[in-house]
């Protein structure tokens, strides 16, 4: 078994990963690497896509390309790679070979990694966790906490956990199709409701989202890199404008930017969170 790994530069990653996608559309393997991002795809010699068509595919991003043998046994040690996480003594997320808490009170959220982005571990994704419970502890208004949008929801984590702590309806969208179908396995696993379809957020801009079916304004979660949360933040929102929003997937120096763009859309930073390099926003309607 090979492991064929292309490094791009982290500010044009998702533009080389909606690329790569197409060359690889069973889904890649990603790992932060700071300044760099790194997407594997493995397969045996001869089943793997041609290098030169990859190198073609991430353009000027390429950095760096990475080939290695696995081992016989690389299924194992990519399971034990994904380690369940407790978020805020709250919520336990865990995949489904792994036990549960047990502790009272601790919420399960069982997400298979698969082959989409999300499952707890990485610090953006427990950041926004951690805001989301947060939220969730607040009073809840007249009418129900109200819907979510799940912006790039890749295994369905952010959206799945939405639902659980009691927002409703709870709607992702990713651009990869793969994302889409973990989302709702995942929602159907844990037994809520979470719709979700494939919309891509860098070609169409977040204003082609249309807006959701229910009138009261939205909680908007976004676990995205910084080119497209600027994106997100340039284009605004259609219908009944978010309530709040929460921003992840950023360097702790990026924050101040981002966090100034969604200001011009009158979403004012409420809390940071950070953890090592990376940093998480709740920004909230002024």
């Amino acid at each position: 078994m090979i492991r064929l790994a292309l490094r791009v530069r982290r500010e044009d990653a998702e533009i080389a990963l909606a690329e790569l996608t197409e060359l690889a559309p069973s889904g890649v393997e990603e790992r932060d690497l700071g300044d760099v991002v790194e997407y594997a795809v493995y397969g045996a010699d001869g089943e793997l896509p041609a290098l030169p068509d990859l190198r073609a595919a991430v353009g000027d991003a390429l950095v760096e390309v990475v080939t290695e043998e696995v081992a016989d046994d690389w299924a194992d040690r990519w399971r034990a790679f994904h380690k369940p996480v407790l978020v805020a003594g709250r919520l336990h997320v865990r995949p489904p070979w792994s036990p549960p808490h047990g502790g009272d009170g601790v919420a399960e959220l069982i997400v298979d990694p698969g082959q989409a982005f999300g499952t707890g571990g990485h610090a953006t994704t427990r950041l926004c966790l951690e805001l989301l419970v947060e939220l969730a502890d607040g009073p809840v208004p007249d009418g129900g906490r109200g819907p979510v949008l799940d912006l790039g929801s890749g295994s369905g984590v952010l959206a799945v956990a939405a639902a659980q702590l009691g927002w409703s309806p709870v709607h992702g969208v990713d651009h990869e199709e793969a994302s889409v179908a973990a989302t709702l396995e995942n929602a159907a696993v844990n037994g809520v409701t979470v719709t979700a379809d494939r919309f891509d957020l860098l070609r169409d801009g977040a204003s082609g989202l249309g807006a959701l079916d229910d009138g009261r304004p939205p909680l908007v979660l976004a676990n995205l890199l910084r080119p497209l949360l600027l994106r997100v933040a340039a284009d605004g929102f259609v219908g009944t404008p978010p309530h709040a929003l929460i921003a992840s997937g950023l360097l702790v120096h990026e924050a101040d930017g981002v966090a100034a763009a969604f200001a011009r859309q009158g979403l004012v930073e409420a809390e940071r969170r950070t953890e090592g390099d990376w940093a998480a926003l709740l920004l909230r309607r002024g």
